[in-house]
């Protein structure tokens, strides 16, 4: 079996079952950086030569690192950040600063997250285990000319690895602290001469390392699971079919909240240590969603994905069809206050169903023309029910529920053209038709308010949208390309389902538009010294933004608006440089400094010219060296990010004196010692994460409530994992 680690900002080296002394010298001697494949542009190309912002890591890096969540991934890749909203499994993407806050699960994101080319139509589907991966592929910019589904901020595809020609397999056993427990593993191989099969499985158990500062008791612990079976049959010499199948099931504890101020009226402390948290409902709630009092905060959720591609090679031309079909359940049950004082406890109940066809036609063989033209068509439907406890503070719980379908029609292409010699132009264009509606919507109240009840409430939004790409790019020399790009690319309107007594909150928001004006430089400097920079500028309009709104009877409402006019500038920088024989550096610093044009907020007052409410800074690298010596081969890594401070509206909401809502500034480092036997099939990795035990938080929050006319603010805090240490030991037959 051979293994071949890849990656555009990771260093390489490449283990294969051949002879002790060949197998000693591939690791010792590994000098010269390997070319990275992608298919970014729905066809096989270096990442070097296309001419996009893309940062690529290889599925045995990621292995390595311990990245086994999508949120991880910010302190891999820069100018992406990844906010869990109240520590839900409502992640907020962010690619160069765009992207999309809303804790309902309803609307989509400005960053598309793709599992081998299909579309991931819910934010909220993206938390299961990423396992048995061949890379991850992160574009920054506006995407839509090439895909399914159309973005603004960019792309995260994920491609699994697929059935092999000859039987292989593996298994990773590890043992880490808070007793946490990892097993992943494949088996591949041929069935028959023309039918080749792939099952891969993977679980994370125990890890509680939070706890309840009343009664002591554990909390995060995870109960997940994921499989994954696939079949690729070759009906004809020119005809593929491809069937994969995935299950994933999560039953983790729910991660709470600490309190970062205190809560004297409530004879709450601000917490000095970052474990801690609270639980607790009341007798009604926990009878209304049939849990007890005293339940951890929880989740039991469920996942079934099922995708079809056909790739038929019809000579000059391929044809690719993608059929897939999607079902997510959700309950979870979240403490948002952190304590057992119930101010703010949430159930949801979500079921999602997304089908969704593409049909692809793409020339076949490299040309001076090369070219896509695609059609798309998905359609989604989500019921949601879901609960909130506001006893304490108003008397009463909510419970809001809704139905909501969406279908999106799309026809997009891209040609790229041989001008001159050296010289290739790129045009791409999209037109699509996208429609939302919301149904049955209700907000009661128990027990029953007059003044707060709404029920039957519809809304609908129906757009369509062009946009498209203009692109030139310059072969300076065979390792060296200067691009230059203008794209257009728009994200999905939606509508505000919140708990809502007003029905003026189901007024549509409309699509957001990016224009997009990008340069860079890919160069591989050296044999072993690659460079990649970019640079870009952004005309952002009717950005969508979480803010409030005013009602025709005048009453202020919480919804989803539209900026008219933002601008984002900045840049990124790459570096892989493998200085000597096995010492590979990475390196990788991201900017950008984003402002509102023009943005008069009810909430936050006129906010034009002002910056936005962002990091600007993102910053990392790795240092790793590979050494073989007495017939083993031993390898030392490192890596380590820096995220900048992310100012946060939430002062302005709440001047609680201070930016008391700000999330700080901090590194991450991380290390791992590897050791195995040469011609063995096996390997032993020790590792420390979160290396200096650094404190630091996720995401702030509040709830405005102020008893008895003091200033006693529930202010929460989503903190990060402190330092764990542990071993993996993997077998390869």
């Amino acid at each position: 079996m051979k293994r071949v680690l890849i990656g555009a900002s990771i260093g390489v080296i490449g283990v294969s079952s051949v002879a002790p002394a060949a197998e000693t010298r591939a690791v010792t001697e590994a000098t010269t950086l390997e070319k990275v494949v992608v298919t970014a542009q729905k066809r096989e190309e270096s990442a070097q030569d296309v001419g996009v912002a893309i940062s690529v890591l290889s599925g045995d890096e990621l292995q390595a690192r311990g990245v086994t969540n999508i949120n991880q991934l910010q302190n891999e890749v820069p100018s992406l950040e990844i906010e869990p909203a109240f520590g839900s499994g409502q992640s907020q993407f962010r690619i160069r600063g765009i992207g999309f806050q809303d804790y309902g699960p309803n609307n989509s994101s400005a960053v598309g997250v793709y599992v081998d080319e299909v579309s991931y139509g819910f934010p909220v589907q993206t938390q299961g285990l990423l396992f048995d991966l061949d890379r991850v592929e992160v574009l920054r910019g506006p995407q839509g000319t090439l895909y399914g589904k159309n973005t603004t901020g960019g792309a995260i595809n994920f491609q699994t690895r697929k059935p092999t020609k000859e039987f292989e397999g593996d298994v990773s056993i590890g043992y880490s602290s808070y007793d946490t427990k990892t097993i992943q593993g494949f088996l591949s191989g041929p069935i028959s001469e023309s039918l080749r099969g792939r099952f891969s499985y993977a679980t994370e158990q125990g890890g509680a390392w939070q706890h309840n500062r009343e009664t002591g008791e554990k909390l995060g612990a995870k109960d997940i699971s994921a499989f994954r079976g696939q079949l690729e049959l070759d009906a004809t010499r020119d005809l593929k079919i491809a069937l994969t199948a995935s299950y994933g099931q999560d039953k983790s504890d729910a991660q709470g909240l600490y309190l970062f101020t205190a809560r004297p009226h409530y004879g709450y402390a601000a917490d000095t240590d970052l474990t801690a948290t609270g639980w607790g409902r009341t007798a009604a709630f926990s009878r209304m969603i049939g849990v007890s009092q005293n339940q951890k905060p929880t989740k039991d959720n469920d996942s079934t994905n099922v995708a079809l591609t056909v790739n038929w090679d019809l000579d000059t031309v391929k044809l690719t069809s993608i059929t897939s079909t999607q079902n997510f359940h959700r309950r979870e049950l979240s403490d948002w206050d952190g304590t057992s004082v119930n101010n703010a406890d949430v159930y949801w109940k979500d079921d999602a169903n997304i089908f969704s066809q593409e049909v692809r036609l793409a020339s076949n063989k490299t040309t001076d023309l090369n070219w896509v033209v695609g059609a798309y068509y998905s359609s989604e439907k989500l019921n949601e029910d879901w609960y909130t406890d506001f006893t304490r503070d108003y008397g009463v719980i909510t419970r809001t529920k809704y139905k909501q379908d969406g279908e999106t029609q799309a026809l997009f292409g891209q040609l790229d053209y041989k001008l001159a010699q050296n010289w290739k132009g790129i045009i791409g264009v999209r037109q699509e038709h996208e429609k939302r509606t919301i149904s049955d919507f209700s907000t009661t109240t128990t027990p029953v308010q007059a003044w707060a009840n709404v029920a039957g409430a519809s809304s609908s939004l129906s757009t369509d949208g062009t946009s498209g790409k203009l692109g030139i790019e310059y072969q300076l020399d065979k390792n060296a390309l200067l691009y230059g790009s203008v794209s257009r690319g728009i994200k999905s309107g939606g509508i505000t389902a919140h708990n809502t007594f007003n029905t003026y909150a189901l007024t549509p928001f409309e699509p957001e538009t990016l224009v997009a004006y990008e340069t860079g430089v890919k160069a591989d400097l050296a044999v072993n010294l690659r460079l990649n920079a970019s640079v870009f500028h952004y005309d952002y309009h009717n950005q969508q933004f979480q803010d409030i709104t005013q009602s025709p009877s005048g009453a202020l409402i919480g919804k989803i608006v539209n900026i008219n006019s933002s601008a984002v500038d900045g840049g990124e920088i790459e570096l892989n440089w493998i200085p000597l024989s096995g010492l590979t550096i990475t390196q990788s610093l991201g900017y950008k400094h984003a402002t509102f044009r023009d943005f008069k907020s009810l909430q936050l007052g006129d906010l034009s010219g002002k910056d936005q409410f962002m990091p600007k800074l993102s910053y990392g690298g790795s240092v790793a060296y590979a050494w073989g010596a007495a017939g083993y081969r031993f390898k030392l890594a490192g890596d380590y990010s820096y995220h900048d401070t992310y100012k946060s509206w939430l002062n302005i909401v709440n001047p609680d004196g201070g930016n008391v809502y700000d999330i700080k500034s901090y590194w991450l480092a991380n290390a791992r010692f590897e050791v195995s036997q040469v011609g063995a099939p096996w390997q032993v990795s020790f590792w420390v994460r979160n290396l200096f035990n650094e404190k630091y938080d996720l995401t702030r929050n509040f709830f405005g409530n102020r008893p008895g006319g003091t200033s006693d603010d529930l202010n929460v805090a989503l903190a990060g994992q402190p330092r764990t240490v542990g071993a993996v030991l993997n077998y390869a037959f």
